[in-house]
């Protein structure tokens, strides 16, 4: 059954507007907490949320259906969303919900939920809480009021990150350039990396509710580049919106993404023999050049949907403790099970400090792929499977590139956008291939 509110991360869309309107939030709160009830999970809700000015009225409508249905909302504040899966898992609260809309600008917003087990809840109970949702009637009981701040879950979090990590003597010697975005890791980024001896400058760490992603962060890293060539760091780190994922500059100012960080993270881990499988986890997105590096490794890439969800699935299915996207969400099962971009940036500090040398040396054995990612706006989503053109079309750029190239189409499940990604040896095949199918797909569902 298809999905009508939760999209590939929670549910989405421009904050006062259905289904981020306040009511559609209350019911949301009431459901969740019923159908915890129904699982015999408890009542108690973990609430976080990001910089946007619409949060903290996004989470007094939370909690007040919340409080209708008998459940208990407690918040961490201002925190990354990773922090609420590790809290929502240690401190025993039935779910975790995180109020934010990651890397999207400020007046969008978003509702994604944990489980007990720190995990993103799974499709079916998605499905589940919609339905009760959509079919809502009436008005809540109760007011809408303030959330009691929980002001040690934050410290809480950031003493098991600092503790899961030994970058040693090397972290006094590396300077980190971090871009906050404006969001959620401004305060616990720049704490916990120099709580570890790392000299830090941080930008875009003073957020006023509108300025979260505007021009910084992992979407604009151009600002972050200059400044380490300026500075001479030995590193900058580029988060979201959330924090839960992270990018990368290297000292000349190289932007280095996701696929960079599968890359150095694997083979460091099967070097130090804490790589449990041969198998990396990853999504359609990756690059090839990423399984190209990996093979040469004698390790393999295992691809799933886009989605951190996913990507956790496949890992846990397969046995595997490293996974990601190439966005920058990466997974290190054994420390926490979703993507956590503070964590990122440790374990690859961590790496870094050992070395005694660069990040651009460590990732010089991956050479990516020309690739492109076009976006076509649509009027509708249907079944990509029952436009004949479009498939046809695909089949053309599948014979062009071969073994060496892929294509990937997809719809977005947060905006009305067909995301088309080409990935082949060279340029010029890239673009006509992406070209084709952009074409077909606007021709039959493209925005008027």
């Amino acid at each position: 059954m298809k999905k009508k509110l939760f999209g590939t991360d929670g549910v989405r869309g421009v904050a006062g507007r259905f289904p981020l309107d306040p009511p559609t939030i209350s019911r949301l709160g009431q459901t969740l907490v019923e159908l915890l009830a129904a699982k015999g999970l408890g009542a108690g809700v973990l609430i976080g949320r990001d910089t946007r000015e619409s949060g903290p009225w996004m989470e007094r409508a939370l909690a007040r259906g919340i409080r209708a249905a008998g459940g208990e909302a407690v918040s961490a504040g201002v925190i990354p969303t990773s922090a609420v899966s590790y809290l929502t898992q240690t401190h025993g609260y039935a779910a975790g919900a995180v109020i934010s809309a990651s890397h999207n600008p400020f007046e969008d917003n978003g509702i994604k939920i944990f489980s007990p087990r720190g995990v993103k809840i799974p499709d079916e109970w998605e499905l589940e809480i919609e339905a009760a949702v959509l079919e809502g009637r009436g008005r809540l009981p109760g007011q809408e009021a303030d959330v009691d701040v929980d002001g040690g879950l934050a410290g809480d979090y950031a003493a098991y990150l600092a503790g899961r990590v030994r970058p040693g003597a090397g972290a006094a010697g590396l300077r980190v350039v971090v871009d906050c975005a404006n969001g959620a890791s401004f305060v616990l980024a720049p704490r916990v990396l120099r709580g570890l001896g790392f000299e830090v400058e941080a930008l875009n760490a003073a957020p006023d509710g509108r300025n979260i992603n505007a021009s910084c962060g992992s979407l604009h890293p151009e600002g972050l580049a200059a400044r380490v060539r300026q500075a001479g760091a030995d590193l900058g780190i580029a988060y979201d919106g959330d924090a839960d994922r992270a990018l990368w500059v290297d000292g000349s100012g190289r932007l280095l993404n996701g696929d960079h960080t599968l890359f150095v993270q694997a083979l460091h881990m099967k070097e130090t023999g804490r790589l449990r499988t041969s198998d990396v986890v990853a999504t359609t997105m990756s690059n090839m050049g990423l399984e190209r590096a990996l093979e040469a490794h004698g390790l393999g890439l295992v691809r799933t949907k886009v989605g951190d969800k996913y990507v956790h699935e496949e890992m846990v299915a397969r046995g595997a403790n490293l996974g990601g996207e190439q966005s920058g969400h990466t997974i290190f099962l054994d420390d926490l099970p979703t993507g956590d971009g503070l964590l990122t940036s440790l374990r690859m500090l961590e790496v870094l400090a050992g070395s005694g040398g660069s990040l651009a040396a460590l990732a010089e054995g991956l050479t990516e792929f020309p690739q492109t990612l076009v976006n076509v706006r649509v009027r509708q989503k249907p079944d990509l499977a029952d436009l004949p053109e479009v498939q046809a079309a695909l089949d053309v750029v599948r014979r062009s590139v071969g073994r060496d190239g892929r294509i990937d189409l997809r719809y977005s499940g947060t905006e009305p956008l067909a995301r088309i990604m080409v990935e082949a040896r060279d340029r010029a095949t890239v673009e006509s291939c992406a070209r084709l199918v952009a074409e077909a797909v606007r021709k039959h569902i493209g925005e008027k």
